[in-house]
C-alpha cells in the first residue's frame, strides 16, 4: 500500500479511554479526519494501571482479595469488548480470557514467592495498554475503518539511564519500518507506555510513558504533527483548579512548554517533547471531550508577546540549606553537595547560592529530604565537627513558583513585577533562581501561600483579572449605594482594566451574607435578607480567603466597634477603605496602632470619604505636605446639614423651622442634635490635624455647640419640641452679623500650633464660605505657597451617592497599588 500523505500521531490518555463509550468516541473523532494517515497511541482505561500495580503488591503480600480484584478488572474489559464489538466480540472476549488467565498465573507465582519482582511489575503494569489498544483497533474494524494493531513491545527497544528511559532509535526504527512493510495501513493503533529492554524483557517508559510513546511513534513514523488528547482544552497560563481565571495559551515554544511542565503543568511531561523537539514536530494539546477546539500548539516558533506566558507551581518540596563561613572561597563545595545527593539518587528541583558563597540552598522533594539531610551530614561530618559548616537546615512545606516566557529575556522589569506582586500579596520568598536564558524565574515559598501567590502573580502579569476579595460592612445608606456602584462598574472594570472586584461578604450589625465565588450583586438585597447570623471575626476570615491574593474591607458603618477591628485586620494584611470617622478620630493610641500595622503588613488604610465624602480633601492635604509645602491654617465647613441651615437662615423664618425642614428632607441625622452639637465636625477636624502629625484628640477641640446643655438629654421628640426656644438667640446672632455685612457659617479651624476650634462664626460676605450652594462643603488651606490666595476645595460633602463614590475611589486607589491598570 502506497501512502502519499505524511502521518499524524495521536495519543489518547486514560480519561479518553475510560470506558466503551469513550473509546467509541475516540474512534469517531479520528474517523472525522478523513484522508489523514494516523498513528494512534493509547493509554490504559482510566485507573487500570494503578489497579494492576495494586494487584502485583496484593498478590506478593499474599492478600486474599487479589483474585476478586482481578475478576473485576476482567469483567470491566469484557463488558467494554461486548459494547464495542457487538456480534463480533467472541474472539476478543476469548483473547481477553486468555490474557487474564496468564496474568493470574503470574500473580499466583508472585504469591508463592512473596515478593514483587521488578520484572513482574514491568510486565503486569503495561498490560492495560495492550488490552485498551486491542479494543480500539477491533472497534475500528467493526466500523469498517482501516486499522492495524501494533504491540509496541515488538517495536521499541529502550535502556534505563541516569536521565531516564532512553530509546535505541536505530533498532526501534528498523523494527518499525519492517512492521509497516509487513502490515501496511493508513492507521496503526499502538500500545502506549510499554517497550522491551535490551535483553528483550517487557518494560515500561515510566509514569507519563504513554505520552512519551506518542512522541516516539510520531518520530518513528516521520509524523508532521503529534496530538496529545487529554481532558482539558490545552496548556493554560496556570492550573485552572488553582486559578479559575487562567487562560488558554494558543501558541508556545518547546522551551516554554518544558519549563511550565517541569514546574507543575500536568497536561504534558517534559520527556514527552524530546523526540518532537529533536525532529521539530509540532505538538498539539487537545481535548477529547471538546474535539473541535484547536488546543495549544507547541513548536520551535517563539512568540515574545506577552513576555510571560504562564505561571506554575510545584508543591510537596523542602529546602535543604548548607551554610557556614568555612565554605567561602573553598572550591568544590557545591560539587560535594550535589555529588552526595546524586549518589543517593535524589533529584534537585531548584538551586540557589549567594555570591558570598556562605550558603548553598537546594530544593528537593519533601519525601526525600530526610535521606538527603543524612547524606549531606555524612558528606560534611568533618566540616560540621570543626565548625567550618555551621549547620545543614531543613525547611518543609515548600512550593516552587515559576514564571515562564521566552519574551522575558532582555525584557527589563519582569523580576521586579514578580517580587512586587509577591510583596503586595504578603508572600515571603525563601529562595530565588533564574537561569541565564531568562525564560524562567523560580521562587521557593511556603506551600500555605502557594495558591494566593499563584493568583497574585498570574494577575500581576495581566494573564487574568486582578482579583480582590471584597467585604462590605454596613449595607445601609452609603453601603447600599456602594454595592450598587460596584455592580454597575464591575463589567467595565473587568473588561477595560482586568480588575475583578469580587464582593464575597456583606455584614450588618448581626447579619452576615457570604459567598465563596462572589455574591450576585444584582440580587444582593435578597441574599442579605435571607442571610444568617454572623460576627465580624467570621466576616473578616471569609473575606481574607487564603486562595485569593488580596482582601479589602469597605466599612460603610459609623460604628466604633467596627473601627476597633482595624488594627487586627490591617495586621492580617486586609486593606481598609472607609467613611467611618471613628478610626481616624478615635483614641490616638489606636490610631497609631492602625498606622503602624498598615506599615508593617503593607495593607492600605484609605479614609478620604471620612472628611469630605467624595471631595479630595485628604488627598489634597497630603499632596501639599508631600511636596514640601508648609500648612499654616486649615478652615472648613464640613457639615452639609449645617451648610444647608445657614445658607437658608436669612431671618424670613425661624431657625427651628429650618431644622424641621432639613429633617423632613433627610439632610439631618434622625436626631438633629448629632448635627447641631458640632461633634461630627470636630471629628473631621481631628482627622485633618493628625494628617499634620498632631496628636489631637476630639476632647482637645473647642466646640461651640448649638445645643444648650439643658437640651442634651431627653428624646428626639422632646428636643424638637424645645427647639423654638433657640430662635431668639439665633436671630440675634444673625442680626449682629448682618449689621457688619457678614453671614453666619458653622466653621472648623486649625492653626499650625494645633489650636482647633469648631463653632458658629460671622464671615465676610465676600468670603468663599459665604458663596456656596446649599449643602456644599468647603475646606480652605492657607500655606506657604497658597498664602495670599488660599487653596479652596468645594463641593457636595454629604449624601450616600457622593460618600459611596469617595469610598469607591479609595478602593480603586488600593487596586492600582496592587497592580491593577486603573
Amino acid at each position: 500500500m502506497s501512502i502519499s500523505q505524511p502521518f499524524v500521531a495521536h495519543k489518547f490518555g486514560g480519561s479518553s479511554m475510560r470506558d466503551a463509550e469513550r473509546i467509541a468516541h475516540v474512534a469517531a473523532t479520528l474517523a472525522t479526519r478523513a484522508g489523514e494517515p494516523q498513528i494512534v497511541v493509547v493509554s490504559a482505561m482510566q485507573g487500570v494501571t494503578d489497579a494492576l500495580i495494586d494487584l502485583v503488591h496484593s498478590a506478593a503480600a499474599r492478600s486474599d482479595d487479589w483474585r476478586e480484584a482481578l475478576a473485576r478488572l476482567r469483567d470491566r474489559h469484557q463488558a467494554a469488548a461486548l459494547a464495542l464489538l457487538g456480534a463480533h466480540a467472541e474472539a476478543t472476549v476469548a483473547w481477553l480470557d486468555q490474557e487474564f488467565a496468564n496474568l493470574a498465573d503470574v500473580l499466583h507465582a508472585l504469591a508463592l514467592l512473596g515478593t514483587p519482582s521488578r520484572e513482574a511489575l514491568d510486565l503486569v503494569q503495561g498490560l492495560g495498554e495492550v488490552w485498551s489498544s486491542h479494543l480500539l483497533s477491533g472497534h475500528f474494524k467493526v466500523r469498517g475503518d482501516a486499522s492495524v494493531w501494533c504491540d509496541a513491545r515488538e517495536i521499541l527497544r529502550v535502556r534505563a539511564e541516569e536521565l531516564g528511559v532512553m530509546v535505541d532509535w536505530p533498532l526501534s526504527q528498523a523494527q518499525f519500518d519492517t512492521f509497516r512493510e509487513r502490515q501496511p495501513s493508513t492507521r496503526y493503533v499502538v500500545t502506549g507506555f510499554v517497550a522491551r529492554d535490551s535483553e528483550g524483557r517487557a518494560t515500561t517508559l515510566g509514569r507519563n510513558g504513554s505520552d512519551y510513546s506518542g512522541a516516539i511513534f510520531g518520530a518513528l513514523a516521520a509524523a508532521v504533527e503529534v496530538h496529545i488528547w487529554t481532558d482539558v482544552d490545552g496548556v493554560y497560563s496556570a492550573d485552572p483548579r488553582a486559578v479559575p481565571e487562567a487562560v488558554l495559551i494558543p501558541e508556545l515554544s518547546y522551551h516554554e512548554a518544558c519549563e511550565l511542565a517541569y514546574f507543575g503543568a500536568k497536561v504534558i511531561h517534559p520527556q514527552t517533547m524530546a523526540p518532537a523537539i529533536e525532529r521539530q514536530i509540532p505538538i498539539y494539546i487537545r481535548n477529547t471531550f471538546n474535539p473541535s477546539h484547536r488546543g495549544s500548539r507547541i513548536s520551535a516558533e517563539r512568540s515574545l508577546e506577552p513576555p510571560v506566558k504562564g505561571v506554575s507551581a510545584f508543591s510537596g518540596l523542602a529546602i535543604l540549606n548548607v551554610e557556614g563561613a568555612g565554605m567561602i572561597g573553598v572550591p568544590g563545595t557545591a560539587e560535594r553537595v550535589f555529588g552526595a545527593l546524586r549518589h543517593g539518587s535524589i533529584s534537585v528541583v531548584m538551586i540557589s547560592q549567594g555570591s558570598s558563597e556562605h550558603s548553598i540552598c537546594c530544593v528537593v522533594r519533601e519525601a526525600e529530604v530526610d535521606r538527603a539531610e543524612r547524606l549531606l551530614v555524612e558528606a560534611f561530618t568533618r566540616e560540621l565537627d570543626r565548625g567550618m559548616i555551621e549547620r545543614i537546615a531543613v525547611t518543609r512545606g515548600i512550593s516552587v513558583l515559576a514564571v515562564v516566557g521566552d519574551g522575558m529575556a532582555g525584557h527589563p522589569g519582569t523580576a521586579a513585577r514578580l517580587f512586587d506582586q509577591l510583596g503586595r500579596g504578603r508572600i515571603n520568598v525563601r529562595a530565588i533562581a533564574q537561569g541565564a536564558s531568562e525564560r524562567n524565574i523560580s521562587v521557593a515559598i511556603d506551600s500555605a501561600d502557594a495558591a494566593r501567590a499563584l493568583r497574585a502573580v498570574h494577575a500581576g502579569f495581566y494573564l487574568s483579572a486582578q482579583t480582590i476579595s471584597v467585604g462590605v460592612v454596613g449595607p445601609g445608606n452609603v453601603g447600599a449605594v456602594l454595592i450598587e456602584q460596584l455592580r454597575e462598574a464591575a463589567p467595565r472594570l473587568r473588561a477595560q482594566f482586568g480588575l475583578d472586584l469580587r464582593v464575597r461578604a456583606i455584614s450588618g450589625s448581626r447579619t452576615l451574607a457570604i459567598s465563596e465565588t462572589g455574591i450576585d450583586l444584582a440580587h444582593w438585597r435578597d441574599t442579605y435578607a435571607q442571610a444568617g447570623d454572623g460576627d465580624l471575626d467570621a466576616f473578616a476570615k471569609h473575606v481574607h480567603a487564603s486562595h485569593l491574593p488580596h482582601a479589602l474591607i469597605a466599612d460603610c458603618s459609623a460604628s466604633p466597634l467596627v473601627a476597633a477591628q482595624y488594627p487586627k485586620w490591617l495586621a492580617q494584611g486586609i486593606h481598609i477603605v472607609t467613611p467611618n470617622k471613628q478610626a481616624g478620630s478615635g483614641p490616638i493610641a489606636r490610631y497609631r496602632e492602625i498606622l503602624a500595622n498598615a506599615r508593617e503588613s503593607g495593607a492600605r488604610f484609605r479614609y478620604e470619604a471620612s472628611v469630605g465624602a467624595g471631595l479630595p480633601i485628604i488627598t489634597t492635604l497630603r499632596d501639599l505636605i508631600d511636596t514640601g509645602d508648609r500648612i499654616d491654617r486649615i478652615e472648613g465647613m464640613f457639615s452639609g446639614t449645617l451648610a444647608f441651615l445657614f445658607n437658608r437662615f436669612d431671618g424670613s423664618q425661624p431657625f427651628s423651622a429650618l431644622v424641621r425642614e432639613a429633617r423632613q428632607l433627610g439632610y439631618t441625622e434622625p436626631d438633629p442634635r448629632d448635627d447641631l452639637d458640632g461633634r461630627d465636625v470636630a471629628r473631621k477636624l481631628v482627622i485633618l490635624a493628625r494628617e499634620l502629625g498632631l496628636a489631637t484628640e476630639v476632647a482637645d477641640v473647642d466646640v461651640d455647640s448649638l445645643v444648650p446643655a439643658e437640651f442634651a438629654a431627653g428624646s428626639t421628640d422632646d428636643f424638637m419640641a424645645q427647639l423654638p426656644a433657640l430662635d431668639a438667640a439665633m436671630q440675634e446672632r444673625l442680626d449682629a452679623a448682618r449689621a457688619n455685612g457678614e453671614v453666619l457659617r458653622f466653621v472648623a479651624s486649625l492653626d499650625a500650633s494645633g489650636k482647633a476650634r469648631v463653632g458658629l462664626r460671622a464671615m465676610p460676605a465676600s468670603h468663599a464660605f459665604a458663596n456656596g450652594k446649599l449643602t456644599d462643603n468647603f475646606v480652605q488651606f492657607t500655606t506657604a505657597r497658597y498664602n495670599k490666595n488660599p487653596l479652596v476645595v468645594q463641593g457636595p460633602g454629604a449624601g450616600p451617592d457622593v460618600t459611596a463614590a469617595g469610598v469607591f475611589a479609595d478602593l480603586l486607589r488600593v487596586a492600582a497599588y496592587l497592580g491593577a491598570r486603573v
